[in-house]
């Protein structure tokens, strides 16, 4: 009978070669899918962020009112719509944060912030008051927020960059809003969205 034989070296060494470069595969490619699904959940992150911010947003800007009041020292009763491609001071009957007590109007100002604490600002006081922006209370603070502009349609159907209610006597009939996010090294930035607000009573 032929007597029977193992593997030799060199078929071990090969089999062993083979399953090595088959584990490096393996490996491999379990590397690149974790990777792609980390950065999945960074991109749905970053966009669940931005909407959420932009709801916050849109909601309040919706509500906007044209409320008359003085400001400051200044007798003078006038629309508290005030505002640059960079931050925004109105009145609105759905603040950002529903202040404790029932409140028919509130004062909000929304800023992209810069120096030591940049981010998305949004602050509010409870009308009447005689300074409403001002002394307005920090509500929200969004270092994430990395882009935040505005702009306004006039009744001419022009788009400006910033509006005055003492000199307007009026708010704006709309509000285009631009919003990017940086969270987790991923930006995501919104489509503009334009939110149209309630017709303003006649000029006085």
């Amino acid at each position: 009978m032929r007597r029977s034989r193992g593997f030799t070296l060199l078929e071990v060494l090969i089999a062993i070669s083979i399953v090595g470069a088959l584990l490096v595969i393996a490996f491999s490619g379990m590397r690149v899918a974790i990777a792609a699904w980390h950065q999945g959940e960074a991109r749905v992150e970053a966009h669940q962020h931005v909407r959420a911010v932009a709801h916050i947003l849109t909601r309040a800007l919706g509500a906007a009112y044209p409320y008359r009041a003085t400001k400051g020292t200044s007798p003078e009763a006038v629309v508290l719509f005030d505002a640059t491609d960079k931050r925004l001071e109105f009145v609105t009957q759905s603040p950002p944060l529903p202040l404790q007590a029932p409140i028919a109007f509130t004062a909000v100002g929304i800023a992209l912030e810069e120096g030591e604490a940049p981010g998305l600002v949004v602050r509010e006081r409870a009308l009447p008051n005689r300074d409403p922006f001002t002394e307005g209370t920090v509500v929200m603070r969004d270092p994430s927020v990395t882009s935040l502009t505005f702009s306004f349609l006039t009744e001419d159907g022009n788009w400006v960059d910033s509006w005055n209610g003492q000199d307007a006597k009026t708010i704006p009939q709309a509000v285009q809003l631009r919003l990017a996010v940086t969270l987790n090294g991923r930006t995501q930035t919104m489509t503009p969205m334009t939110v149209t607000l309630r017709a303003a009573p006649p000029s006085r």
